[in-house]
């Protein structure tokens, strides 16, 4: 009647392709739908001498302000030549928006003429930002 298959043939082969087509689009599916999370930046961390008129005029106090806002971990000092110094450390991009567009400006009684930044070791960010004796 019917003419002969071998039973492996045709019973192994469908199914088995159906199965991995399947499985295939199941994950495909589950990779859309549930993207890998995001990875988190490596720290970054500088130190930064600025100049100008930067002493008794709320520097170090907007510093501090300014880097809790941004998430930073690090501390702000006056020195004795008359310059404030920090140490910025946390995400790269708050980091280098710190040192390239809030320090530059400074609070409103600022008259900052330089912000001198040179690599350092990043912090642990548990340490939060403080503010630190004159040096």
């Amino acid at each position: 009647m019917f003419p002969s298959i071998p039973a492996t043939a045709s019973r192994v082969l469908l199914p088995a392709t159906a199965a991995t087509s399947r499985r295939a689009m199941a994950a495909a599916t589950a990779a859309s739908v549930n993207p890998p999370p995001p990875q988190q930046p490596a720290p970054k961390a500088v130190r930064v001498v600025v100049k100008g008129r930067v002493q008794g005029v709320f520097f170090r106090d907007w510093t501090v302000e300014t880097a809790r806002a941004l998430g930073l971990a690090g501390w702000v000092r006056n020195r004795r030549d008359g310059t404030v110094e920090a140490l910025l450390s946390g995400d790269p991009a708050k980091v280098d928006e710190m040192v390239a567009r809030r320090l530059p400006v400074g609070p409103p009684a600022a008259a900052v003429t330089a912000v001198l930044p040179s690599p350092a070791d990043p912090l642990d960010p548990s340490e939060g930002f403080q503010r630190k004796p004159t040096a």
